[in-house]
C-alpha cells in the first residue's frame, strides 16, 4: 500500500517491446499513479527522447515503446500529442526515419514541432528559450531510454527534459553554463519546475551502456520504471543500475536543494524493489566529459543543425 507521505515509483520486469507484454503492464501502474482512468478533455503530451536522424535507433526512444504509451492514454480518452526539439533536424524528419510515424499508424496521435519561442526565468537566474508546446498540456508524459552519457554520467526521466530548449539554444547553454556539471545540472533541475503535471515512464528494456548518449552498446535490463515525480524516478533508476548517487551531478544536486524525491527514504515501492534488477553489468563512463562544448565543436555542432533543418 503506498504511503500518502511518501512518492511512488513503479518498477516492473519486461523482456520485450511487443504491445501485448507492455499494455497491460503500464495500464496497471497508470491506475497505481492515480492517473484517471477517463482522461475526456485532457491534452497529454508524449516528450520521447529524439536526437537525430543520423543517431543509431538505440540513441533514441523506442517507437514501439512509444506507440504502446500512446495507446493506453487514447483509450483513457486523452488528446495526445507527440513532440521535442532534437539536437539535429526536425522532430517529424527523426520520427520518421526511426520509424515512429509507422508505429503510431492507426493511432489518433499529433506530431509536433517544438517551435514557439516562450521566454523563462530559472530559478538559478538564467533566461531559457523553452517550446510553449511542451507546457501547454494536462500532463507532460516523458518518455526516456535509460542510457549512460559522456557528460552527466546518466541520462534518464530529468535530463531528457533539456529537450524542451528551442533548437540551437540547447549547444548555446552549453556554452554559457557548462561550466562545471553541477552548475549545468541546476539548470536542468530548474528547467523541470517550468513543467504541467508530469509522468514519467522510463524505458529501461534495453538500455545504452558505458558510453552514450549516442555511441553505447546495447544492454537487456527488462525494466520499466513509472512516477510522477521524475527526481524520484532517476534516484530509483540508480539503484536499479548499481550506480553510486555521488558519480551523479543530477542526483548530488537535486539532493542539495532538498527537492522531493531525491532520497530513497521518501520514495514509496508499489510493485518490485530496485534489488530485483540487481547484478546487471550496467556501466557509467569512467570519467565525464567537460560539459562545456570547445568552440569548434559548438561551430560544427551549428552548421549541421543547419544542414539538418
Amino acid at each position: 500500500m503506498t504511503s500518502p507521505f511518501s512518492i511512488p515509483v513503479c518498477l516492473d520486469l519486461c523482456h520485450t517491446y511487443t504491445h501485448e507484454a507492455l499494455y497491460s503492464l503500464l495500464q496497471k501502474h497508470l491506475d497505481v499513479l492515480q492517473i484517471p482512468s477517463d482522461c475526456s478533455g485532457k491534452k497529454i503530451l508524449l516528450k520521447p527522447n529524439l536526437i537525430s536522424a543520423s543517431a543509431p535507433p538505440l540513441a533514441c526512444s523506442c517507437p514501439q515503446f512509444v506507440a504502446t504509451v500512446a495507446n493506453c492514454f487514447l483509450e483513457r480518452g486523452a488528446t495526445v500529442l507527440l513532440g521535442d526539439s532534437p539536437a539535429f533536424g526536425s522532430a517529424k524528419h527523426v520520427l520518421r526515419k526511426h520509424g515512429f510515424v509507422a508505429a503510431l499508424s492507426g493511432l489518433n496521435v499529433s506530431l509536433l514541432e517544438f517551435q514557439t519561442k516562450v521566454i523563462r526565468q530559472l530559478d538559478c537566474g538564467l533566461t531559457v528559450t523553452v517550446a510553449a508546446e511542451a507546457l501547454d498540456c494536462d500532463y507532460f508524459v516523458n518518455l526516456p531510454r535509460v542510457k549512460a552519457h559522456q557528460q552527466m554520467g546518466i541520462t534518464v526521466a530529468v535530463k531528457n527534459v533539456f529537450g524542451i530548449v528551442l533548437g540551437a539554444r540547447k549547444a548555446l547553454l552549453h556554452m554559457t553554463h557548462g561550466g562545471t556539471h553541477h552548475g549545468f545540472a541546476e539548470m536542468i533541475l530548474d528547467l523541470c519546475k517550468l513543467l504541467p503535471p508530469t509522468i514519467g515512464i522510463a524505458d529501461g528494456i534495453t538500455v545504452m551502456n558505458r558510453v552514450g548518449p549516442v555511441n553505447g552498446s546495447p544492454l537487456s535490463l527488462s525494466c520499466v520504471a513509472l512516477s510522477r515525480n521524475f527526481v524520484a524516478l532517476d534516484r530509483v533508476m540508480l539503484e536499479v543500475l548499481g550506480v553510486e548517487k555521488q558519480q551523479i551531478p543530477l542526483a548530488v544536486e537535486a539532493e542539495a536543494q532538498g527537492l522531493p524525491g531525491a532520497t530513497l527514504d521518501e520514495i514509496d515501492f508499489p510493485a518490485l524493489l530496485p534489488d530485483a534488477f540487481a547484478n546487471s553489468s550496467f556501466r557509467i563512463p569512467r570519467r565525464l566529459s567537460p560539459v562545456r562544448f570547445q568552440l569548434l565543436r559548438y561551430f560544427r555542432s551549428s552548421v549541421k543543425r543547419i544542414f539538418s533543418s
